[in-house]
């Protein structure tokens, strides 16, 4: 199969790792193409590409399967390209699938442009970001969400299918309104909280640093660093995800508010807080992530 990946980062230069290491003996055609040029040189170079095409259009031209593995805002743009003034360019019987973390409005998007789309979301990921933080078994065993377009046929599944198979990850097909609340609550609100955390205890570039923070920081051990290791990652992603999928995230944020506040009421209890209460609650979380089924 002829598969054009478009962006270049961690998720795609996964993806096109994972093909090289995992696909059968020629099985896959890969060509990248990204704003960037240099990681996808240095993808041709380590033989994890074929081609490196020089232009969009060229990367779409004879594909079977487009992916898009830009951050979330860039995806939306191509796929108005694409779909547009792009579109003689892209074979008739082409698939177009994407990567992004919000399925809603980029499968909205396809629809609008009648592009046959199936919305994807390998859930799978680091810290750290671009080609060079790339793993062939990022995928292996992980849940990869599939959202399909109105215009999508039985033949852009199968493909999206074999993508996801020689990745060696697990399809999970869903709609995707349930994917973005699902996504907000497991992956968008711990973002957002990490950065937010961040924020509360250090304060932000733009404003005095906190009183204690130089204090904080000297003291702070695995417990800091593994509550604020998704504020490391790359600030355009994180606004791209945070943008695409506001609502959705906006919710998960005013239930965390709810708890929160009933932490305070209780901290703040007058004569001190129920000890008891707090090791209940302490309790009834980690039982709970310790049910049968939790991850």
């Amino acid at each position: 199969m002829r598969v054009s990946i478009v962006g270049f980062g961690l998720i795609g230069g996964s993806i096109a790792c994972a093909l090289r290491a995992r696909g059968g003996s020629g099985e896959w055609h890969v060509t990248a193409w990204s704003r960037t040029p240099g990681p996808v040189q240095q993808a041709l170079q380590d033989g994890v590409v074929d081609v490196v095409a020089p232009t969009l259009e060229e990367a779409v031209r004879g594909a079977d399967l487009v992916l898009l593995a830009a951050p979330p805002l860039t995806c939306l743009d191509l796929i108005d390209q694409i779909g547009g003034p792009l579109r003689r360019h892209l074979p008739e019987d082409a698939t177009v699938t994407d990567a992004v973390s919000a399925k809603a409005r980029i499968v909205e998007r396809a629809n609008a442009v009648r592009l046959p789309f199936i919305g994807g979301h390998p859930m799978a990921g680091r810290e750290l970001s671009g080609y060079a933080a790339a793993l062939p078994d990022l995928f292996v065993g992980r849940p990869w969400a599939t959202v399909p377009g109105r215009y999508a046929r039985l033949l852009d599944a199968e493909r999206v299918g074999e993508l996801i198979e020689a990745c060696g990850a697990v399809q999970i097909p869903m709609l995707d309104t349930a994917h973005d609340q699902a996504v907000a609550a497991i992956s968008h609100l711990p973002l957002v909280v990490s950065a937010a955390l961040v924020e509360a205890v250090a304060g932000r570039l733009d404003e005095p640093e906190r009183a204690d923070w130089q204090a904080a920081e000297a003291l702070a051990a695995t417990g800091w660093a593994g509550m604020t290791r998704l504020a490391r990652g790359e600030p355009s992603m994180g606004a791209g995800i945070a943008a695409t999928n506001s609502a959705a995230i906006a919710s998960r944020l005013r239930d965390l508010r709810a708890v929160l506040d009933e932490w305070i009421v209780e901290l703040e209890r007058e004569g001190g807080p129920d000890a008891e209460v707090l090791r209940s609650r302490f309790v009834s979380a980690r039982n709970r992530l310790e049910e049968p089924g939790s991850r």
